[in-house]
């Protein structure tokens, strides 16, 4: 059974109920029907649809879960999952961005100055040099990135990467790709 389809399998509120059940010690309608609080017609036509699929085993009132197909599913997913795109041509670079940035998002802002600096000027990149940004343009753009942009803002000029004057900002550092 492939992850999609315990997915789907789990997507129906009752069903998950009795799987969750059954995860926690359950092992006959009733026992499900009480630990969820479903009514035990519910909890049947659950698991009649859940033992057709093959995660649960039923022997009349008795259900046992099939946990190890997670674990199964999950190790498959892994595996069929692309390779990510490196975000650096540099292999340490990359390792530091890819433990901050995840689909584009930068999950947090590292407190190690070294990492922050790596992440800072991967952010950079989104000015224009030569270009002014009013701070309201500043923070559209670092939203687009991480929630906290004064955060953002006030570490890109403190490193030097941005450049602030009366509320315009400019890129003043970084390395620029031509």
């Amino acid at each position: 059974m492939d992850a999609a389809s315990i997915v789907g399998l789990l997507a129906e509120p009752a069903r998950l109920k009795v799987v969750a059940a059954l995860a926690l010690g359950a092992g006959t309608l009733e026992e499900v029907a009480s630990l969820s609080g479903l009514p035990l017609k519910d909890v049947a036509l659950a698991a009649r649809r859940l033992a057709r699929a093959g995660l649960v085993h039923r022997d009349g009132h008795v259900l046992a879960l099939h946990a190890e197909l997670f674990g199964a599913a999950a190790r498959a997913a892994a595996q069929s999952a692309p390779v990510p795109e490196p975000l650096s041509d540099d292999p340490a670079e990359d390792a530091v961005l890819s433990a901050f940035v995840r689909n584009g998002r930068l999950v947090s802002i590292p407190t190690q100055r070294a990492k922050r600096l790596v992440v800072l000027e991967h952010l950079v990149r989104v000015f224009e040099p030569g270009v002014r940004y009013p701070e309201r343009e500043v923070n559209a753009l670092l939203a687009v990135w991480h929630p906290d942009v004064a955060a953002l803002r006030r570490n890109l000029v403190d490193e030097g990467l941005l450049t602030r004057d009366s509320g315009i900002y400019w890129r003043s550092g970084g390395w620029v790709d031509v």
